[in-house]
């Protein structure tokens, strides 16, 4: 007879835990620490959509805004079946670390709608977007909160958001409304290499971890879970350091080559065959234990909770760098650094996303056009200083990277707070 298993935590039970383990080794200011332990607002809007053949649906959407006091509201929005309050408060809080400890003038805030958008047409997604944005209303703003793409939502549905929003306003306003939302396409205002932008920055913090530990890259054995725009990118950049992709999984499968797999052909093969198993020269694995694959780096880019107190045991890696938002739960993390493997922990790792819309912001608000190598030096510049800072942290607080990231985030939020004092 099986055993019933102990319930994993929830996102926003790790986000807690986290939070207080950082609290109470930087030990935060009791106001500051109450203030940051809720979320200031949580906005649930239900809304109709005429489907294709003629019925309504009625959607649930979520923007949560957990702190503002270092800028506008900033996160993304997901199409996801798992979107709920709680995923949604998770997220906004990350963010909130995220901006802070990347130097922006930001909060954080997140939100989506709970479906699967495989399930609807182009046509349907677009009006299901409209819907959304024009339920939300004064909710989001460019000086406000200001979302972006996120878990199955792209470049295309950002400017469906942007089109809407800025059509609510007065014509002699509207083109003042254009960053309302960041990763619009480029040439509705987007940033050039927005698509590469949290690829590059885990790839970045990469390098500076192997600066850090005296090596490098090149032939450093790694596996990617998620072949998504993160996932891919990532993997672009890690081989152009010469290092070998031997693993990957996403939703169809997990493929492995201990030769290598060339992630260029991988993403043609996926765009032909919407799938990455059955690639040339693979084989299939047992995605269970896809974590346990024999590699130097493991970028976990998919969903968060994969790298659990189930799994962590089996994790031959030396280092882990995060690409999504919260791949490993606490009682994972707990079993890896007993093993000695190092974190580069979420809110550093993947903030190159929140950098470049940050870029993108400052670009639509001056009327300016930025290069790619603008984007790329100035990305790189800021990742590499986050870097150093969370290292010097660690050190400073004799304690783990990613609650060294925490304190880094909240030393500055904490500032605020006592240089603006509390209203009235």
């Amino acid at each position: 007879m099986a055993t019933t298993a102990k319930p994993q935590p929830t996102m926003y039970e790790n986000v807690k835990n986290q939070f207080e383990k950082a609290a109470n080794v930087m030990g935060l200011d009791e106001t500051v620490k109450k203030i940051l332990s809720s979320t200031n607002n949580e906005i649930i809007v239900n809304f109709p959509v005429k489907m294709d053949n003629g019925t309504v649906e009625v959607f649930t959407g979520y923007r949560v805004q957990h702190n503002n006091v270092l800028g506008p509201y900033k996160g993304g929005l997901r199409y996801h079946p798992t979107v709920d309050i709680d995923a949604a408060r998770a997220l906004a809080t990350w963010m909130t670390w995220k901006t802070s400890l990347a130097g922006l003038p930001y909060g954080g805030g997140k939100g989506g709608i709970q479906l699967d958008p495989k399930k609807y047409s182009q046509g349907e997604l677009e009006r299901i977007t409209r819907r959304f944005t024009y339920a939300l209303g004064d909710n989001i703003g460019p000086e406000h909160d200001i979302p972006a793409p996120d878990v199955n939502t792209n470049a295309q549905m950002m400017a469906w958001i942007a089109d809407t929003y800025m059509s609510t306003k007065s014509p002699a306003e509207r083109s003042k409304n254009q960053h309302v939302v960041t990763g619009k396409p480029v040439g509705s205002g987007g940033l050039e290499g927005r698509d590469r932008a949290t690829g590059f920055g885990v790839v970045v913090t990469l390098e500076s971890w192997a600066k850090l530990r005296n090596t490098s890259l090149e032939g450093k054995r790694y596996i990617v879970q998620g072949f998504g725009n993160v996932g891919y990118w990532a993997a672009h950049f890690m081989n152009k350091n010469g290092a070998i992709l031997v693993g990957v999984q996403d939703a169809t499968g997990t493929i492995y080559n201990p030769e290598g797999i060339d992630p260029e052909a991988l993403l043609r093969f996926q765009a032909d065959n919407g799938t990455i198993s059955g690639f040339k020269n693979t084989q299939d694995y047992n995605g269970a234990e896809f974590f346990g694959i024999d590699c130097d780096v493991i970028i976990p880019a998919a969903l968060g909770n994969q790298i659990t107190a189930g799994n962590a045991d089996t994790v031959k890696a030396k280092v882990i760098a995060e690409g999504a938002n919260g791949p490993t739960d606490t009682e994972g993390e707990a079993i890896l650094l007993a093993k000695g493997i190092e974190i580069i922990p979420d809110i550093l790792c993947n903030s190159g996303g929140v950098i470049g819309s940050y870029f993108e912001w400052l670009q639509n608000r001056n009327g300016e056009i930025w290069t790619m190598d603008d984007v790329i030096i100035k990305l790189r510049k800021k990742m590499e200083d986050a870097f150093n800072r969370v290292v010097i942290s660690g050190g400073q607080y004799k304690t783990d990277w990613r609650t060294a990231a925490y304190i880094q985030a909240l030393v500055r939020i904490e500032m605020a707070y006592k240089q603006r004092g509390i209203f009235p």
